[in-house]
Order: C-alpha cells, then structure tokens, then sequence
C-alpha cells in the first residue's frame, strides 16, 4: 500500500478531518455499525488512527502507516504491521473484517478483498464503507486535487465495489448509507438507510 504513505505524513490533517466533521462521522460509524456482527471477533484493515475501530469495540487492526497504527493502540486497538495486500494473520482467523475507505488506497484492491476472504471464518462476513464516486461528499472529495488524500485515492462506485467481492468469493449483499447533503450543510447527525444510490457514504456487506 505505497499510497498509505501519505498518511504517514500527514496525520493531524487526518484526525483533523474527523474534528471538523464530527457529525458526518458520526453518522459513518453509525452507517457501517448498522451492519456490523453483534458478537464474533473482529478485525479493521487499514485501521488507520482507530477512528472507526475503537467506538465500533473492535479490537484488532492493521495498518501500514506506523505513525497512525500508534494513535490506534493509544485507542485500545491491537494493530499489526502489514498492508491489505497482505496480511499478518492466518486463514480464517475472524468472524467479520471491516475496511473503511481503505480499498481506494489499495494498490491492488482485488488481491485486498482475496486476503479478506482468506481471513474470515466460513460465512463470516465483510463490511466495506466507501464514498460512492458516483455520489460525491463535497467539493474537497469531488476534486481531488483539493484534498491532500483524496489525490491519492482510485474511488469506486458501490457497483465496482459489489463486482470486485463477488470476484474474490463474496455474496449475500446488504448495503445502508449516508450523508445526504454536502458536508456543509450538516447541523445533525444524518440518518441511516437501507440501501444505496441517494447517500455519498455507503456501506457495503457481503458474506463468506
């Protein structure tokens, strides 16, 4: 994951996004959570600062940025080294696996959602969450060269997204989303549907 370097680099601007935009956080973690197992062992990849492990109660991560992977464990997050290419951990290991955002920074995103595969128990499942590239956020998301991580990203739509898991062996697909206007305009928590093509964040589930 070379492009997970810019991470490296730039940490503050990345927990400064989530400071700024709390409310649209909120309602991501909210979005994916409404798909999460209740119960199982579970693992984030490309976990970042933990800004998505830690409030959903997941204990295990991975990601290739050290100076993120820190912030994480300070959050409670046991974090391997690795990238989503790759994994640090044996065949079905976990019960779900959760990726946010992660599969755009992917250098190959095919071989991280076979290494997902790998890794989960049989029927476990995985959960995606993306910003739909047909549905952009904002203007910063839109344009790419006006955000320090989104220039580095290959964004996808739910339907790339939905054909490269069922291409590494997943099915039984379930889908919420989110965000329903620009980033802007948010004073409140934004609610949480079944399904997408409305919303900009959109999380996807698909099983083992």
């Amino acid at each position: 994951m070379a492009k997970a370097e810019i991470f490296e680099r730039d940490v503050d601007a990345y927990e400064k996004w989530f400071h700024d935009h709390s409310l649209a956080y909120v309602s991501e973690i909210k979005t994916v959570q409404a798909l999460l197992p209740k119960e199982g062992e579970g693992v984030e990849i490309g976990v970042g600062t933990g800004r998505f492990a830690a409030p959903l109660k997941i204990r295990h991560g991975m990601e290739p940025s050290a100076a993120m992977a820190a912030i994480a464990r300070r959050r409670g997050v046991a974090v391997s080294e690795g990238t989503a290419e790759k994994l640090p951990f044996e065949d079905e290991r976990f019960d779900f696996a959760l990726m946010v955002a992660a599969l755009c920074f992917a250098d190959d995103p095919a071989a991280a959602l076979r290494e997902a595969h790998r890794i989960l128990k049989p029927d476990g499942v995985l959960v995606l969450g993306l910003v739909d590239r047909e549905r952009p956020l904002d203007k910063a998301r839109d344009k790419k060269e006006e955000s320090i991580f989104w220039h580095e990203a290959a964004c996808f739509s739910t339907a790339e997204v939905v054909a490269l898991m069922k291409e590494a062996g997943f099915h039984d697909f379930a889908f919420t989303q989110t965000i329903f206007q620009s980033l802007e305009m948010i004073a409140e928590v934004e609610p949480v549907r079944e399904g997408h093509g409305e919303g900009s964040f959109v999380a996807v589930r698909g099983r083992k």
